[in-house]
């Protein structure tokens, strides 16, 4: 009998390390996977909490070169020349005895006649038609070319000064007056 009580003993005992051996594999699965979480979250915030210790020292270092900058600049203003020499070109101030010369037309400083000046803009507006891209004026000149003669005959002085002016806009212009004709 015994014998018996003993095998039943350790049957029941053996049965029960059987069932606590799954049920104690997931909760350590569960531990380590909460343990697993915890462990990337930490990494997370280092991650960030570096990200924005980096930013600050880039801040930190801008701040003091412009602290830098400004100390140079309160240098600068203690001397004497530099302020003289900001207060004549800022303020416009002179010396006793000097003459302040103020130029409201810097053209009239080139010595450029009113003529001169306005020959300058009709050659601006030539060497503005001038900058027209190749393939323009060549677009152009085709589609001059395909026009029938009689209608040519009619544009031939507008259209010949056009091209010797080699201007895109009048003889856009003028494409546009012979196209109304």
């Amino acid at each position: 009998m015994r014998s018996s009580k003993r095998s039943r003993d350790a049957s029941k005992s053996s049965g029960r390390s059987r069932g606590t051996g799954p049920l104690a594999f997931v909760v350590s699965v569960i531990i380590l996977a909460l343990g697993g979480i915890q462990l990337v979250s930490a990494f997370h915030t280092y991650a960030l909490n570096l990200a924005e210790l980096n930013g600050l020292k880039r801040q930190e270092a801008a701040l003091v070169e412009q602290k830098r900058s400004l100390e140079n600049e309160i240098a600068r203003w203690s001397d004497k020349s530099y302020v003289t020499a900001q207060a004549r070109e800022r303020l416009g101030f002179v010396f006793p005895g000097e003459v302040s010369v103020h130029v409201n037309n810097s053209e009239s400083v080139s010595g450029k006649s009113s003529n001169a000046q306005s020959l300058d803009k009709d050659d601006d507006t030539t060497s503005s038609a001038s900058t027209i891209p190749w393939y323009s004026e060549l677009a152009y000149g085709i589609r001059k070319a395909d026009e029938p003669t009689s209608k040519s005959t009619t544009g031939t002085s507008s259209s010949s000064s056009s091209s010797s002016s080699s201007s895109s806009s009048s003889s856009s212009s003028s494409a546009s007056s012979e196209s109304t004709e």
